[in-house]
Parts: C-alpha cells; structure tokens; sequence
C-alpha cells in the first residue's frame, strides 16, 4: 500500500535509485515507492579534511552520485529521469568517518574503535529533479539533507569481533555492521531514526517530499534556495524564529563542503537549480586556487598565528597583529582567509579562536602537531614545484633541483645540518600522525625483535614498543641521522629502542624478525629495491611496509599521484604491485590495511 499523499505524489514519474544499497531498495520498496535502480559510478574519493563537519560529506557525496546519474541515463539509457535519489551512509566517532571495511583487518579496526561506546550514523539523501528545457539542455534542481542517529556499542569481546566478521556481513556496510541483521546484537541501545542506521531515513525523506510538493507547509522551515542557472545566483530565507532545524535540515554544500553563500532575494522552495558546467566550473576554480589556501596556511603556520591564539583565545584582531608584529591589514586579511578555510573560528565581537582541526595539527605542542612538514612543504618542496614543467618537459626528478643554486639562494640558504634537521621534523610529524594507525593495523605479538629501515627520529620505533611490551626495536638510519634523533627521542626514554647508524644498501642489516619499510621504497629505482628486498628476504620473517597505495587503475588517491610528481628515481604503487614485487622476493602477503591515516600498510611473511 502507497503511503499516501506523500509517495503517491511520484505516481507517474521516472524515479530512480542511484545505489545498489538492497536495504535501501527494500525500504523504498516497502512503502510502495515504483522506481529504477541504477547505481552510481560516482568514485567516493571526496577529501574528507575540506568539510568541517562528517555530515557535510555525507550530503555531498549523496548529491554527487545522484547528479552523476542523472547526467548520465539521458546518454547511456537514452532516457532523461524525473527524479534522483543518492543517499550515502557514514559512521562517525571521535570526528573519524567510517566507511565500509576494506577487509576483515579494515573490519576488526572499525568495531574495535567503536566496542563500548556511542557513536553517530550519518545519511546524506540528495533527490534532484531534472526538467528537461526547449533547447534539450537539462536543469537540475537539488533538495539536500541529512538524518543523525546516535548509537552506542555493548563492550565485545575478541571472540565475538571475530565471530561476526567472520559471518562477512560487515563487508558492505558503513562502519563494518549491520544494526538490522546480526549487528544487532552488538548494540546496546539508538538515538533516533533506527531505518537512517539501516540506510534511508525514510521518515526525512518523506517530510521532505511533502515539503517538496506541499510548498506552503515551508513557512517555518530554514530554506535554502540555490539558483545556479548560467552560474547565477542564491537565495537564503531564513525564520528568524527557527534557529536550530538547519542542524539536520537542508544544507546545500559545494564540494569544497562549504555553506552556500547567502543573498537577498527570495526563492519557491529549497531547490538548487543548476546547469551541467556549473560543478565543473567551481572544481576548476577551487584547483586554480588551492596554491593560495596552502601558501595561506604555510604562512600563518611559520608566523606562528595558531600559536599565539592557542596561549591568548579570543584576541581581536589588532591584539593579533601585535602579537605577529605584522601590519593589522595583512594580518586581519591572513585571518579571514584562516577563518574560511577552516582553520580559525570567529567569535560574538569579532575575536579569533583556533579550529578543532589548527588545535590538533597547527600548534607547537600538540602531539599530532605537523608544523614541521608545513615548513618542510613551503621552504623545499613548494620551490621544487615552481619547476615542474621544465621537469616534465626534460624527464629529470624535481629533487635534482634541491642541489641547484635555484633553490638555495644566498637569502634561503642554511646549513646542511639544518636543512637535515627540517627534513627530519617533517618525517617525524608526519610518523607521529600516521604511525599508530599503521602500527595497529596488524597484530605483531609473534614478533619479538624489530628493525626500522629508515627510522629517522624514532617515532615508529617508540610506537611499537609501547604497543607491544614484549618487543625490543631497532632504528636503523644514516649516521647524520641517528646524530640528530635525540633531538626528538631523547636517549633513555625506552631502553628497548636503539638507534644504530649505517646504510642499508651497503651494509649488513641489524638482526630482526620483524623489519620494516616506511615511506621507503618508494624513493628509489627498481633495481635498488630488488637490492634491499633481497638482503631482508636472507635475513628476517616478517617485514611490514607502509606506503601510499595507488588505487590499482592509478586514478588516486590523489595525494600519492601528486607525491609522485615530485618523486626522483623511484615510483608509487598499488597494494597489488607492492605484493608482486614482495611474492618476488620470497614474501606471502599475510594483511594488507588502507588505514584512516595518511600511509596503508602490508604485512607480509617469508616462506
């Protein structure tokens, strides 16, 4: 039976479902809804750092996979639909999202983190209705929003993680489980909508719908109207007395995750109408830009704004600017633009406060501080792009540049030492960050003794040994290195890590069972890393290796595609190609970990 007057108000159109989700095809299906399924190729590779809240991503990725629909059925299906509907389903905590597991490793990561505690399911639904016009062109106007249920885990022993994950039904489902079958069991109790968990928030859906089709029951909404015909304008109407609905209303988002910009005048109904180019056109724009963004935060980074901001909350901006000694023009302009990208919050009377996100990674102190690939990224590698085309036009590696009189002029020129020492605050940021999702990716109790080719500060080295009690650690790096790296690990701190100086391409590796390659191998030529694959393969039992894996058709991530760019003799690789070359040498891949972090990981075993 229809559920009447709601869904029967798409009696006659052309609906369609762009997912292959079957729970959400069995709730639309079981309130009568008559549609087609024709699932997105959307790729779901949105950087999750530009929104500032998991919902905004959710919600844009859903919008994304409808539109990509409805762009596409006119020409594969010869057909032009009605309507759209995308929706895409998120599991949250801690501010981390979680998407569906990879593998039975990604699986028991995801429901470890949530055991015993209360996280959030986010659905972002788009519907967008197309309205083909006299000319053949195609309007698409996009109505938006999302549900949040909160949900909280019973405690869950090993043997019952196992239990379910080896029943497989985490494998395709946002944060590894399903709350309407077997997953059940491992909830205590929810907060909301219990079909939003499942997939579809069918109640929202319906609302909106009749809000779609019943215009004057709008009155006492927050509306949103984004009229993007020839790239034109937006309208934003807003009831002063309703100040919260917007919390899981409709926010109609760019996909750089960014509220749309309010004007004045005056719009139907919550519709975003636009034409085809209009979404190409912003990512063109926001590409052509990024260099701005990140020359912004470089800048803000090495002035030392997050800083201040972190001792002294709340300045105004003139305080600021005393603080910098800078001009209060330039600094109040350096924090605007902070404030739109993210990193700064402005207050009631115009005072500053650091993000969460400039907290966590912007500030001297914080753990997860990356201040030191930020100066890494501005005084090196920003300098080594400024030559990329000659780069690609000749076939040399833009780090042949770091030696020439280009890059260290006598105003930017230091030390050997220094510049060593930068490099090394870099990596060590970076370890600090990504290193404890990869160091528990895998269960390495077997192992008793480990080696860290390339070590540098010692960071992963520490890691380990605080992971595992029982396991001794040896950092193995050139000798300018291990000079250096009681600036970070000051000696004495863990007895059971050691730091030993040498190359690993000339000499003889320290003895281990575990050994491994992070941020390696990648830096070097084909025939150099047979040479140091071969030597572990004589020596050890395990080796782990943590890199940036290509996606197997080489269309992301990004993030690895354009490290490559910079790259000198070596190359990036897939986790497929990674465990080719390791099978090569001896190795069994045993687990292979696309973490939340920066770098995945390969734990493999020799035969």
């Amino acid at each position: 039976m229809v559920l009447n007057p709601v869904i029967s108000k798409l009696s006659g159109k052309l609906v369609v479902l762009a997912s292959s989700s079957p729970r959400r095809l069995e709730i639309l299906t079981n309130v009568g809804l008559r549609f087609e399924v024709v699932p997105s190729w959307f790729k779901e590779t949105l950087n999750k750092s530009l929104f500032k809240e998991p919902h905004q991503y959710a919600v844009e990725t859903a919008r994304q996979k409808a539109l990509e629909v409805a762009r596409r059925m006119p020409f594969k299906h010869l057909k032009t639909p009605d309507i759209v509907i995308g929706a895409d389903t998120i599991v949250t905590i801690d501010g981390l999202i979680l998407e569906k597991p990879r593998d039975k490793q990604d699986a028991y990561r995801m429901l470890s983190r949530l055991s015993g505690k209360e996280h959030s399911v986010c659905t972002g639904v788009a519907i967008v209705l197309c309205n083909q016009q006299e000319n053949e062109e195609t309007e698409y106007q996009t109505i938006d929003f999302y549900e949040e249920t909160r949900v909280k885990f019973a405690d869950l022993s090993e043997t019952m993680l196992w239990d379910y994950i080896d029943s497989g039904e985490p494998m395709d489902k946002a944060g590894g489980y399903g709350i309407q079958a077997l997953g059940g069991m491992l909830v205590e109790y929810i907060h909301g909508d219990f079909l939003n968990v499942v997939g579809f928030p069918l109640n929202r859906f319906c609302k909106q719908l009749d809000l779609l089709f019943n215009p004057e029951l709008a009155s006492n909404e927050v509306v949103h109207t984004d009229v993007r015909c020839n790239g034109s304008t937006t309208d934003h109407i807003e009831n002063p007395s309703s100040t919260s609905s917007l919390s899981k209303g409709q926010e109609n988002m760019s996909a750089a995750g960014s509220a749309v910009p309010p004007v004045t005048s005056r719009g139907p109904m919550n519709l975003v109408i636009e034409k085809v180019h209009t979404d190409d056109l912003k990512r063109i724009i926001e590409l052509m830009d990024g260099f701005k963004a990140s020359k912004a935060l470089f800048t803000a980074s090495k002035m030392r704004v997050f800083d201040l901001l972190q001792k002294r909350p709340g300045l105004e901006g003139a305080e600021v600017a005393r603080g910098l000694q800078a001009s209060l023009k330039g600094t109040l302009c350096l924090l605007e633009a902070c404030v739109s990208l993210g990193l700064l919050e402005r207050k009631q009377g115009g005072v500053y406060e650091n993000s969460r996100l400039s907290q966590r990674f912007l500030v001297s102190d914080s753990p997860s501080s990356l201040l030191g690939y930020m100066a890494h990224s501005d005084e090196t590698v920003w300098k080594l792009f400024s030559h990329l085309e000659t780069s690609v036009r000749e076939g040399t590696n833009l780090q042949a540049k770091s030696s020439t009189k280009i890059l260290y002029t006598p105003q930017t020129c230091i030390s050997p030492c220094s510049r060593k020492l930068r490099f090394m605050k870099a990596m060590h940021g970076i370890a600090e960050v990504a290193g404890p999702a990869v160091i528990t990716a895998f269960d390495l109790s077997r192992f008793k003794t480990a080696c860290d080719l390339g070590g540098c500060t010692g960071s992963m080295a520490h890691g380990l040994a605080k992971a595992y009690p029982r396991m001794s650690v040896t950092v193995y790096d050139l000798p300018s290195v291990v000079e250096l790296s009681g600036t970070f690990c000051p000696p004495g701190l863990d007895n059971r890590v050691s730091f030993v100086a040498g190359d690993f391409f000339k000499d003889r590796l320290p003895k281990a069972d575990l050994y491994i390659l992070a941020r390696i191998l990648h830096d070097w030529t084909d025939d150099k890393v047979h040479a140091l694959l071969s030597k572990i393969s004589d020596a050890c039992c395990g080796l782990l290796v943590s890199e940036i894996f290509l996606d197997r058709d080489r269309t992301g991530p990004s993030q690895g595609l354009l490290q490559a760019l910079g790259l000198g003799p070596g190359k990036q690789r897939s986790a497929g190609e990674y465990g080719a070359l390791l099978e090569s040498h001896g190795f069994t891949v045993s687990h292979i970990a696309h973490t939340d972090s920066l770098l995945d990981a390969l734990l493999c075993i020799k035969d």
